[in-house]
C-alpha cells in the first residue's frame, strides 16, 4: 500500500506542478480507499506541503507574495472551526458545494470580478485583499473538514495578470501555509505524525520528484495550453465532486 501511494503522490505531485491542482485531490481519493478519513487528512497534509513547497522552490521567483500574506490571516481560526465541523458536517455534501463554486466561478467570470467581493475585484488583473483574506478563511476550514481546498481556490487566481508560472506558484505558496496550518492543527489536536514517518518520508521523496518532473513539462507548455489545461481539469475535478455530493 505504501509503495502504491507513493505512486500515486508521484503521478499527481506531475499534474500538480502541470496545472497547479488536481493531484491533491486526486492523492486523497486514493488514500481514503485504506485509511480513515481522521487519519488520512492530516498524513495527506504533509506530503502536499512538501509538494506545495517544492512547487514554490521551483517558481519563487514568479510568487506574488503579497497575495500568500493576505491569504494567510485567517487559515488558522478557520482551521479550528473546519475541525469542527467535520464533526457534524456530511462530508459528501461539503464536496459536492465546493464542485458547484469551482464550476461557477470558473465558468462564470463575473463571478471573480464581482465588486461584492471588495471593489478592486471590478478590474481584472488586479488582485484583492478582500478577496484573499476571505478565501484563504475558507480554505482554512475546508482543509481540514474536507481534506482539500484546490478546487475550491483555484478559479480565483485567474483574471490577477499572472503568467502560468506566477500562477502556479502563488496558488502553490497559499497552500503550502495552508496544509502547514493543518498540520499543526492536527499537532495539537493530539495526532502523533511521528508513527507514520517511513510511509511519509517514502512519499515526500515521491513528491519532490513528481514536482520537479512536472515543472520541467510546464516550461514546455504555452500560456494558451496553460489556461485549457487549467480550466479543463477544474471543470472535471468539480463534476467529479458535484456527483460525489448527490450519490
Amino acid at each position: 500500500e505504501s509503495l502504491l501511494l507513493a505512486v500515486t503522490v508521484f503521478l499527481t505531485a506531475i499534474l500538480s506542478a502541470v496545472v497547479g491542482m488536481g493531484g491533491g485531490l486526486t492523492l486523497l481519493v486514493v488514500m481514503l480507499q485504506w485509511i480513515d478519513p481522521l487519519i488520512a487528512i492530516p498524513l495527506h497534509g504533509v506530503i502536499q506541503l512538501v509538494s506545495n513547497g517544492t512547487r514554490v522552490s521551483v517558481q519563487r521567483r514568479h510568487v506574488d507574495w503579497k497575495i500568500a500574506a493576505w491569504f494567510a490571516l485567517f487559515l488558522l481560526p478557520a482551521g479550528w472551526l473546519g475541525l469542527a465541523l467535520a464533526e457534524v458536517a456530511p462530508r459528501a455534501l461539503l464536496r459536492g458545494a465546493i464542485g458547484v463554486v469551482a464550476l461557477s466561478v470558473i465558468w462564470l467570470p463575473k463571478l471573480r470580478r464581482s465588486p461584492a467581493l471588495g471593489p478592486e475585484l471590478a478590474t481584472a488583473g488586479a488582485p484583492s485583499r478582500l478577496r484573499f483574506l476571505f478565501l484563504g478563511g475558507a480554505a482554512g476550514a475546508l482543509n481540514t473538514s474536507v481534506g482539500a481546498a484546490g478546487p475550491f481556490i483555484a478559479p480565483f487566481f485567474l483574471d490577477l495578470g499572472l503568467d502560468r508560472r506566477g500562477v502556479i506558484g502563488t496558488k502553490a505558496a497559499c497552500q503550502t501555509l495552508g496544509h502547514l496550518t493543518k498540520i499543526l492543527i492536527f499537532g495539537l489536536a493530539g495526532f502523533v505524525f511521528w508513527d507514520y514517518l517511513p510511509a511519509l518520508g517514502l512519499m515526500a521523496c515521491a513528491a519532490v520528484l513528481g514536482t520537479w518532473t512536472g515543472s520541467w513539462l510546464l516550461d514546455r507548455v504555452s500560456e494558451r495550453w496553460f489556461k485549457r489545461l487549467y480550466v479543463g481539469v477544474l471543470t472535471l475535478l468539480g463534476i467529479r465532486l458535484v456527483l460525489s455530493g448527490l450519490l
